[in-house]
């Protein structure tokens, strides 16, 4: 006798069973990209430079 494995059915995404509390962390993500694109396509080079620079070292990385 062969049984065959339940299928995984996902659930149906609909407006009534989509709550803020779920929404919430994709909103933020979103703004946060969204903010970080646009900081850093209007920042100086040398300031990009100079934050990635200070970065690798507090985190220990070689640079130089």
């Amino acid at each position: 006798m062969h049984i065959e494995p339940a299928a995984i059915v996902p659930a149906e995404v609909t407006p009534s069973n989509i709550s803020l509390s779920n929404a919430l962390p994709v909103l933020l993500a979103a703004v946060l990209g969204l903010a970080l694109i646009f900081a850093a396509g209007f920042a100086e080079t040398h300031v990009l430079y100079n934050a990635t620079h200070d970065a690798r070292h507090s985190a220990g990385f070689p640079c130089h």
